[in-house]
């Protein structure tokens, strides 16, 4: 980065659903006001609409990199995290590499404890922010500000079939199948009466042998009912299953991983290296899901080094949001040699069309640019949905 910056600006990016996220609210699920949902089957919170939090950075020079982080529940402690500490300090460093201003960043807190939560999602956004400020200053691409020019492609897997019946969800799988895509990541929340096995069961029958079917466990699991429900999909061929047990419990995700007979897959909750050194120790994982709106580029590339170090796949994890963080996480994932990424079809198409020139995603493959930063900004039909916060 070649100049100071001279300006954070924070936004709440706010958008309606028809539809909440993994469906209506359902029998026995607690409605907080009308802003939350909290999903019976694992307890956790999720917000009725579409929300995140933009960043704009400008420099000395007038130009402007933008970044993204998640803001699903309580964003305005993200957002005063940024307004209070974050953007004056950053305005008062140096010029530095974002990976530098990155480790600056978080020492300010690191020492009381504070090195993840709402404090590293803040620091997110403005990571993506500053490799997008860094790399067009260069005339870069992401990808090729992290040692990987030039455009490329990513297959994209299917993520949840958000259908009330199993028969509607084959028919959904079964759609997008025909549109080109060749992998589907089923959540626990989506079966008849919580028969995952008959679900997935249902689906390989219907989509075939060579078909990637993987399940997404929501953290619901004890260690010895994740190893029984592999067990049980073990003759399905499953092609990864996710997040089994508590995401702080690395003796029980390092169990699952010794006792199921398929990949297990971890880390959308994870915010630095730190987060996946132990669980490289453990062993407690084949795959690992960085996500942008968590990491930020600086620790997204490095989670992926030390997966690749470690032998285990990138597949990024991919959360509800504008669409910034995506495009971060397409081109970071892309230098990274990942395997796939994540498509949320319910939400990445219709918020991506907020931007300017997102990546398409099409006959199951995302198509990547090779243009300068994130390839992405807001046009102006998303300034509809982003209320500049300044109090």
């Amino acid at each position: 980065m070649r100049d100071r910056i001279a300006s954070v600006e924070v936004f709440l990016f706010e958008r309606p659903r028809d539809t909440a996220y993994l469906g209506a609210p359902g029998d026995g699920e607690v409605a907080i006001g009308d802003r939350y949902i909290v999903r019976g089957f694992n307890g956790t919170v999720y917000p009725l609409i579409d929300r995140s939090i933009v960043v704009r950075l400008r420099d000395a020079s007038g130009a402007e990199g933008w970044g993204e982080t998640y803001g699903l529940v309580a964003p305005r402690a993200v957002m005063e995290i940024i307004r209070d500490l974050f953007a004056p300090y950053l305005q008062a460093l140096p010029p530095m590499a974002p990976a530098e201003t990155w480790d600056a960043l978080y020492a300010l807190q690191r020492n009381r404890g504070y090195w993840g939560g709402y404090l590293a999602d803040a620091l997110a956004a403005l990571d993506i922010a500053l490799w997008d400020l860094h790399a067009k200053s260069a005339g870069q691409s992401l990808q090729a500000a992290l040692g990987a020019p030039g455009a490329g492609t990513l297959p994209g897997y299917v993520s949840g079939l958000p259908a009330p019946s199993r028969a509607a969800r084959i028919e959904m799988a079964q759609d997008w199948k025909e549109q080109g895509f060749d992998a589907v990541k089923i959540p626990i929340s989506h079966t008849e009466a919580g028969d995952v096995p008959g679900e997935v069961a249902a689906l390989r029958a219907a989509l075939g042998p060579d078909h990637k079917i993987a399940v997404d466990m929501h953290w619901a699991y004890t260690a010895p009912e994740a190893i029984a429900l592999g067990e049980a999909l073990a003759p399905h061929d499953p092609w990864f299953l996710e997040a089994p047990v508590a995401p702080e419990d690395v003796e029980a995700q390092a169990k699952v991983a010794a006792g199921i007979p398929c990949p297990l897959a971890l880390g959308e909750e994870w915010r630095t290296d730190w987060d996946y050194r132990p669980r490289t120790a453990r062993r407690a994982c084949s795959i690992v899901q960085p996500e942008m709106g968590h990491t930020g580029i600086t620790q997204f590339a490095r989670i992926a080094a030390m997966a690749a170090d470690a032998g285990a796949q990138v597949i990024p994890h991919a959360t509800i949001g504008l669409g910034i963080f995506m495009a971060a996480s397409l081109r970071a994932g892309l230098a990274a040699g990942a395997a796939c990424h994540e498509f949320q079809h319910s939400i990445y198409a219709r918020n991506a069309a907020l931007l300017d020139a997102a990546a398409p995603c099409t006959a199951g493959r995302f198509d990547i640019d090779d243009t300068p930063g994130i390839g992405t900004a807001p046009g102006p039909d998303a300034f509809a949905f982003l209320t500049r916060i300044d109090d």
